[in-house]
């Protein structure tokens, strides 16, 4: 027998909602098929950088941020 054990999280992603089994932001983000890319990503206006995404939980309504870097100015 198995047991769901993980519920969906109704949070935002770069503005959209999205439902997601992640307990992470790490599991969000390898989710989204963006495991080793060189992004950054934020949780409600903070800054997770990439060795604190695995420690980083998410909660229902959520705001995740992930874009990449930019050159030029």
């Amino acid at each position: 027998m198995t047991v769901e054990t993980s519920i969906a999280l109704e949070i935002y992603v770069n503005g959209d909602l999205v439902m997601t089994r992640a307990e992470t932001v790490a599991e969000l983000v390898a989710g989204l098929g963006l495991e080793g890319a060189r992004i950054a990503t934020a949780r409600n206006g903070d800054f997770v950088p990439q060795r604190g995404r695995v420690a980083t939980r998410l909660k229902r309504g959520d705001r995740i941020e992930i874009v990449s870097p930019r050159h030029g100015g």
